[in-house]
Order: structure tokens, then sequence, then C-alpha cells
């Protein structure tokens, strides 16, 4: 199959053209059916069958057509993901380390927990 360094050279060329199609294809995929919310089925539908018929021309084209919107999707994608995932960090980060102490303090207070139970959470908290 590699008779010569040029054969070798061009395997590599055609297998990363098809890895980068693969990686576009996908891109675009996941832009018409899980970002793009507007465009309608029957466009979509159109979109795939073209994608299939005519691969490269059409990524092309639905790059040079679609490629402002795309990226911008993504971006407000990537803005939601990030805003969840803070929020998400916030719930699971807990109370902060002055709301323990005082908590506990109240327990102390109240006669709940001993001194010594106190000093091991307010160690604890401040940890």
């Amino acid at each position: 199959m590699w008779d010569s360094f040029w054969d070798y050279l061009w395997s590599a060329v055609v297998i990363f053209a098809f890895i980068a199609y693969l990686m576009i294809l996908f891109n675009i995929l996941a832009d018409l059916f899980w970002r793009d919310h507007k465009t309608s089925g029957l466009v979509k539908a159109i979109w795939v069958i073209f994608l299939i018929a005519i691969p490269y021309l059409t990524a092309l084209v639905y790059l040079i057509v679609r490629g402002k919107g795309m990226a911008e999707r993504a971006r407000d994608q990537a803005v939601q993901a990030k805003a969840q995932t803070d929020e998400y960090i916030k719930q699971a980060a807990g109370r902060s380390p002055a709301q323990e102490i005082a908590d506990a303090k109240v327990l102390l207070e109240a006669g709940t927990i001993t001194p010594a139970e106190f000093d091991a959470l307010k160690a604890r908290a401040l940890a």
C-alpha cells in the first residue's frame, strides 16, 4: 500500500481530511439539532440530505451561510453551561465558615453541644 514516501504522505492527507470532515459534520449536526431551535424541521432535513449527498460542498456552504449564527449559538450555550456549573458549585460548596461557626455557637448556647464539640466544629469550619 505504501510503496513510497508520497503514498504515505497522500494517505496521511486523505485521513486528515476525512477526520476533519467528520469533526465539521458532527459540529454542524450538533448546531442543527441541539443549538438551533429557530430553524424548521424541513430545513434541517434538507441540510442533512445535502450533507449526505454532497458532503464537502454542503459543509462548506453551511459554514459560510450559517457560521456566524453557529458561533453565537455555541457561545450562548457555553455561557449557559458555565452559569449552571457556577450555580452547582455554589450549592455544593455549602455554607461559609462564618455561618458554620454561628450555627455551632447557637447550638453551644442552647446546650446541645459541649464546648469541646464547639471547638472541634469551629476548627473544622476554619480548616
